[in-house]
């Protein structure tokens, strides 16, 4: 199947101000891109593109005073099938993770282990390490915690969702992976486009969504405690500790957000 993605976010601001974006699709799904990926700006300010320490795609510039409105569109083959399911996945050792995933054990911005550690595990210490016990969080945060746009601050942290039960997908990735952070499985937090494709329509339809991995196996597994049902055609954009390292837009001044539309639509055979 292909997927139709792209996006138009205007933001006016009083004074020349730098930003970075991360509006790019991953460089894991390149393989995936139909011709080229389109990111530019209406008014034609330059943007000079680099990667992060996590290997996201990140442009920089500096935005003119008044409107500066980005677009975006790619076309992406996808498989078709849901998120993979491996009951078997097993957690490694901490004594055995490679270094370099130690970092997704660590608290961050919004992942407070220290404040959780101890619900955690007197939550889910006897259930069974690996995928069952990912599962078991995944259905916790899935049940504790409440969807609605009107619950979104951007200040929530993962404690912050525990005690408030209610939040928007990044919070429920937030506190999921937390929790699984606190039972030693390395768990990163994961921004990108997500249509409600195989799925019935949702009066809040997705656009870009955010999830979380967490390493079993040797690899990295898709979750997503919002849904709790393994979905159809995420395109990943960025992977970090948590949202405040997968921002889609930051600037170093005051802006204000005048229009965002995503589109994330399935092509017709």
């Amino acid at each position: 199947m292909q997927i139709k993605v792209g996006f138009e976010i205007t933001y006016t601001a009083a004074q020349p101000t730098p930003m970075v974006i991360m509006l790019s699709i991953h460089p894991s799904r390149y393989a995936d891109i139909v011709g080229t990926e389109h990111i530019v700006t209406v008014s034609g300010v330059p943007i000079g593109f680099y990667r992060d320490g996590f290997g996201n795609v990140c442009g920089r510039l500096v935005a003119p005073a008044g409107d500066v409105t980005f677009r975006g569109e790619a076309l992406v083959r996808d498989s078709g099938l849901p998120d993979v399911v491996n009951p078997a996945a097993q957690q490694v050792p901490i004594e055995q993770l490679p270094d370099e995933l130690l970092l997704y054990l660590m608290p961050s911005r919004y992942c407070e282990t220290d404040k959780l550690t101890d619900i955690a595990w007197s939550l889910f210490g006897t259930t069974p390490p690996g995928w069952a016990r990912v599962q078991a969080i995944v259905e916790f945060v899935h049940n504790h915690v409440t969807f609605g746009y009107e619950h979104a601050h951007h200040m929530k942290s993962a404690h912050d969702v525990y005690e408030q039960r209610a939040g928007v997908c990044r919070d429920f990735a937030h506190l999921a992976l937390t929790l699984c952070r606190c039972m030693g499985i390395p768990a990163r937090y994961c921004t990108g486009y997500l249509g409600d494709i195989g799925v019935p329509p949702d009066p809040a339809p997705m656009d870009f969504s955010g999830w979380f991995e967490v390493y079993l196996s040797g690899q990295w597994y898709t979750f997503d405690a919002r849904h709790n049902h393994p979905r159809i055609g995420r395109i990943l954009m960025g992977t970090g500790r948590d949202a405040a390292d997968v921002a889609l837009t930051t600037s170093f001044g005051r802006m204000t957000l005048a229009k965002f539309v995503v589109v994330t639509d399935e092509l017709a055979a």
